[in-house]
C-alpha cells in the first residue's frame, strides 16, 4: 500500500480547557462532540463565508490537532490568536509530520473523513514508499478537490469546493464564522458552481484557463497533472462537448458525488 509524507501539510495544537468550544464556534465542523482519536474535515471561513483555511481536526486527550496547509500555518495561528481574546486556549505549531496511505487506511492510520476512497492519515513518523505527487495523482483520480491548491484564499465558497458533499460542513451545529451565507446557499439551492475533475490527453491546461461549451464559458481549470485536473464548473453548462484552449476535455462525475447534485443530463 502506498504511503507518502505530505510535506505540504503541517500541524497546529490547540490545547486548554476551552479548546473545543473555542474551535466549535469558529469552524464549519462540530468540534465539541469530537472523540479522542477521531478525525473530521472542515474549514475556517471569512465572515462573508468564503474559504480561508481548509483543515482536518483530530481529537486528542489534551485538546485538538489541526492539519493545515504548511504555507498557511503561521497565518492560521495568527488568525486563531486574534479570535482567542481571553479564552483559556493555547495555540502553537506542532512539529509532527503528516503521512497519507491509500487507497485504504493502513494500520496505524485514521480513515480520511471526506471519503473512504482517500485512504487514511497519520500524525507522527511512518515509513514512506511513495511521494506526495503520487498521492496527488490518486486524489485527482478520486476527484476530490484540494482547497489549498484549487481555491484561491477568500475567493471560493466552501460548497463550490464540495465541502457539503465531503463531510466538511455540519449544518446542524449552529453558528460558525460565515455560517449565514453557507447555510443560505444550501437551504435555497442557489449553488451554481461545483469543483469536478476533467480528463484529457497530455499535460494540464494553465491554472485559470477557460472551460468552454461551444462559445459559452462553462468554468475554469484549477490544479492538475498529466491527464487530469480539477475545474470549477457551472452546473448548468456541463452537457455536450467541452474544450479548453481548443482541446477536448471530458468531465468526470466522482463516485462519491450524490445522484441529485447535478442535472440528470450530466450523470
Amino acid at each position: 500500500m502506498p504511503i507518502a509524507r505530505l510535506s505540504s501539510r503541517a500541524l497546529i495544537s490547540v490545547t486548554g480547557e476551552e479548546a473545543r468550544p473555542f474551535l466549535h464556534n469558529l469552524l464549519t465542523q462540530d468540534v465539541e462532540t469530537l472523540g479522542d482519536g477521531e478525525l473530521r474535515f472542515g474549514a475556517l471561513l471569512s465572515p462573508p463565508g468564503r474559504l480561508l483555511f481548509d483543515l482536518f481536526i483530530l481529537g486528542e486527550a489534551e485538546g485538538v490537532l489541526l492539519d493545515v496547509a504548511a504555507d498557511r500555518r503561521d497565518a492560521l495561528i495568527q488568525r486563531l490568536s486574534m479570535y482567542k481574546l481571553r479564552a483559556k486556549v493555547q495555540v502553537a505549531a506542532d512539529d509532527r509530520p503528516v503521512f497519507a496511505a491509500w487507497p485504504d487506511a493502513a494500520a496505524g492510520f485514521i480513515p480520511d473523513p471526506r471519503t473512504a476512497l482517500m485512504g487514511g492519515r497519520r500524525y507522527g513518523e511512518a515509513a514512506a514508499n511513495a511521494t506526495e505527487a503520487d498521492y496527488d495523482l490518486h486524489r485527482l483520480s478520486v476527484g476530490v478537490p484540494d482547497p489549498t491548491a484549487d481555491a484561491p484564499q477568500d475567493k471560493t465558497y466552501p460548497i463550490e469546493a464540495d465541502f457539503d458533499l465531503l463531510n466538511g460542513i455540519d449544518f446542524q451545529k449552529g453558528c460558525f464564522v460565515g455560517q449565514e451565507t453557507t447555510s443560505r446557499m444550501k437551504r435555497r439551492s442557489v449553488i451554481k458552481n461545483r469543483m469536478m475533475p476533467l480528463d484529457f490527453d497530455g499535460p494540464p491546461p494553465a491554472f485559470g484557463a477557460e472551460v468552454l461549451k461551444g462559445e459559452l464559458r462553462a468554468g475554469e481549470v484549477l490544479s492538475g497533472r498529466d491527464g487530469s485536473a480539477m475545474a470549477l464548473v457551472r452546473i448548468d453548462r456541463l452537457d455536450g462537448d467541452l474544450t479548453v484552449a481548443g482541446r477536448p476535455v471530458r468531465l468526470r462525475k466522482p463516485a462519491w458525488m450524490g445522484q441529485d447534485v447535478l442535472p440528470s443530463s450530466t450523470d
